[in-house]
């Protein structure tokens, strides 16, 4: 008898909906355990999920498009036996040659149609040489200026992923079909902000302290290959003020407010038109600003290349939008990343004329300023709680010890 193993989703997903997404092997392949199967797109994060067994792929149960609820059944595998041992394997030396489409992820197709390259003619930094997002990027910018990629196939535009010039109320106009990621994004932030009422308050940091810091101590930390960057000292002064505050870090039930211990907190990382993923660095109350460093750099690599887990992106009790790194001077409201309480705006750091008091008397100072934001969910927070958590944090970052 043959024996059949199912290939499930993951019980526990990050996001608020997994849909499949790509079938990277076909019916009838042979595949060795821990191989990745398929793809599952949420929200947050696209996951690979492993082959359960060594076997042959038998049946596929749920096509690209589907919805997978946790625990589903994906597909089956069937343990190899005798009838498999004739059939013919490829040369060990020999490459399999990937299916129009396969096994590239969805982000890797959507930058093969933008940029115009082959992903076959990329050296994949992925698992098993598979290659990513970040791939593709480095070998747009590797391509001489002025230069052209190869066009895409001249049935191209048959592909439904691909924009297409259509009229629009007598107006030219592209219909960009939207991905799982950005609907399920779109739908979060619609329940975030039906669910909360939000209320921002706005602060201003002096960033001299850190500046100064930094630059004398950045040097010895890049030694270790971690970089310092301005992200990190914003994390150390969250978790300062939220010993402070400790309400901040909660979540609203209808009959009470839970205040958690451990301050988790989400790095807000966009990826171009592929969305936005807040990867979490835990317990951020132990770390030092070393640690801290060390942990940023590595998440936000690893989101940047498509290589998070979903464990990457769980648990968070806290989030950071750096959105100065594109240039705003302020956002708000943010929206807050539920069941969180609340999140923090950090805008562009820039040079402005502020007064300070020298020996009693008022100077005109040009000083590395930023506006800061907190939005509340204002059922758990009100304002005095607010501003507190904003006063302990910009007070942390100008103060920052030599």
């Amino acid at each position: 008898m043959t024996d059949l193993i199912d290939i499930r989703a993951p019980e526990e997903q990050e996001g608020t909906q997994a849909v499949v997404r790509d079938w990277l092997k076909a019916v009838g392949d042979t595949v060795a355990l821990d191989d990745p199967l398929v793809e599952l797109e949420t929200d947050k994060v696209t996951q690979e999920i492993p082959a359960p067994a060594t076997g042959i792929l038998h049946e596929i149960l749920m096509q690209n498009g589907d919805k997978a609820e946790p625990g589903a059944v994906l597909g089956r595998l069937r343990q190899a036996d005798a009838d498999d041992a004739g059939q013919a394997a490829p040369a060990p030396d020999a490459a399999p040659i990937p299916a129009p489409g396969m096994p590239y992820s969805p982000a890797v197709r959507r930058a093969a149609e933008e940029y115009g390259i082959d992903p076959a003619t990329v050296t994949g930094s992925g698992k098993d040489g598979r290659v990513t997002r970040a791939d593709m990027d480095a070998a747009r910018q590797a391509m001489p200026a002025g230069g052209s990629a190869p066009q895409p196939p001249a049935d191209a535009d048959a592909s439904p992923s691909r924009e297409a010039e259509r009229p629009a109320a007598g107006l030219r106009s592209r219909a960009i079909p939207h991905s799982p990621m950005r609907l399920a994004i779109a739908a979060h932030m619609q329940a975030s902000v039906s669910t909360a009422p939000h209320v921002t308050s706005v602060f201003e940091a002096d960033f001299t302290a850190v500046i100064r810091h930094r630059e004398a101590n950045r040097a010895a930390l890049a030694a270790s290959g971690v970089p310092l960057s301005y992200t990190a000292y914003i994390t150390a002064a969250c978790v300062s003020a939220m010993k402070a505050v400790p309400a901040v870090n909660s979540r609203w039930f209808d009959d009470r407010l839970e205040v958690l211990e451990d301050v988790n907190i989400g790095i807000g990382t966009a990826l171009g038109d592929e969305g936005l993923v807040a990867p979490v660095i835990r317990a951020a109350q132990g770390l030092s600003l070393s640690g801290i460093a060390a942990r940023l750099h590595d998440l936000t690599g690893r989101a940047r290349a498509g290589a998070l887990t979903p464990a990457d992106l769980s648990g968070g009790t806290f989030t950071i939008s750096n959105h100065g790194v594109s240039g705003s001077l302020l956002a708000a409201p943010i929206i807050i990343n539920q069941p969180q309480s609340a999140i923090l705006g950090v805008g562009r750091l820039e040079k402005r004329v502020v007064v300070r008091a020298v020996d009693g008397v008022d100077t005109i100072q040009v000083r590395p300023m930023a506006y800061v934001s907190l939005t509340i969910d204002h059922r758990a927070l009100d304002g005095h709680q607010t501003n507190a958590w904003l006063t302990r944090f910009v007070e942390a970052l100008e103060t920052w010890p030599p």
